[in-house]
């Protein structure tokens, strides 16, 4: 562990010990990583005997109701004194959503991510850019705190890290990755189980949602960018929800011929949340910057507020000149 990530563990640490109200949150339009991580924390945090909190900052995707203890995640009425508020997986305040308020009234905030846009926002920042997820952080903080991790806490990190790594596919799975899913395993999770509900457990609205993003998908580029479009109309013949779209974007990034895979969602008439994907060479990231946005090389978003045809304008612009 570099001396600085180790500087942070220990302050981190100190501050747990010292902190009895502890809310822990991530960011909207929650996905595995985020679920898993905020799981297991609150999960360990609880055998140190902390009053912890996991607060809910959208709607959780179907697809993580079968992990354990989610139930946890949840909307508070009423929010007690915050000792230390701890932010997962979330680059900057505003991923937080509707929780950003509740910065101001913590004493300590930790902010522990993984993604290099990460603006270092908490009191104590633990921002690896090389760990392939926040999960994989969670798996390092739980170990250096010395709190056995349990099958309950292996479960959610292994769906952490899977979901992030693209089931252990994507360019940010390095070897000690592999070794901490192999510790996971000896645990004990139900590996089976885990993959069949992240991959194997597609609703029949989702799958006409797959079915009609496709037929309409656009290629730029000698083929080289691939783009779709999730409409609120597409959403409602298929009696889909947003949540639904998980997927498509990598299934266009890996179509052959396809660099960049670019899908764009119409949350409303002018706030649509553009997703990029890319698989050799291009830093997809950069791009999204330059709308506010981030993420990571091959895997980053933004939002651009515009009508859905205005984005998908800007960003082929944006994107055309690395192609010449």
């Amino acid at each position: 562990m570099a001396s600085i990530l180790e500087a942070e563990f220990k302050k981190a640490y100190k501050q747990v010990l010292e902190s009895q109200n502890i809310y822990i949150a991530s960011h909207v339009q929650p996905d595995g990583d985020n679920i898993g991580s905020m799981l297991s924390l609150g999960l360990a945090l609880k055998k140190l005997n902390k009053n912890v909190r996991l607060l809910k900052s959208d709607e959780i995707p179907s697809d993580y109701m079968f992990l354990p203890n989610i139930d946890l995640i949840k909307d508070y009425d009423n929010i007690d004194e915050i000792d230390l508020f701890i932010a997962l997986d979330s680059s900057d305040e505003g991923r937080l959503g509707k929780n950003k308020d509740l910065l101001s009234k913590a004493k300590t905030i930790l902010n522990i991510d993984h993604h290099i846009s990460n603006t270092d926002f908490g009191h104590i920042n633990i921002v690896d850019h090389n760990a392939s997820s926040t999960g994989e952080l969670m798996y390092d903080f739980i170990k250096y705190m010395n709190i056995s991790i349990d099958e309950d806490m292996a479960t959610c990190i292994y769906t952490a890290i899977s979901s992030d790594t693209g089931s252990f596919m994507y360019d940010n799975t390095s070897a000690k990755t592999h070794e901490i899913a192999a510790d996971l395993i000896k645990i004990g999770i139900d590996k089976r189980n885990i993959n069949i509900n992240l991959y194997q457990n597609k609703s029949l609205e989702r799958t006409k949602l797959f079915i009609k993003t496709m037929d309409n998908l656009e290629l730029y580029f000698e083929n080289k960018v691939g783009l779709a479009k999730i409409t609120q109309d597409m959403l409602e013949d298929c009696n889909a929800k947003m949540e639904d779209s998980e997927g498509i974007i990598s299934f266009i990034r890996d179509i052959s011929p396809v660099e960049v895979a670019i899908l764009l969602k119409e949350f409303s008439n002018n706030e649509i949340k553009v997703s990029m994907r890319s698989k050799r060479y291009i830093d997809v990231a950069k791009i999204c910057s330059n709308f506010g946005g981030g993420g990571h090389i091959r895997a980053a978003g933004c939002t651009i507020n515009e009508s859905i045809e205005e984005a998908k304008a800007l960003i082929l612009n944006e994107i055309e000149g690395l192609f010449r």
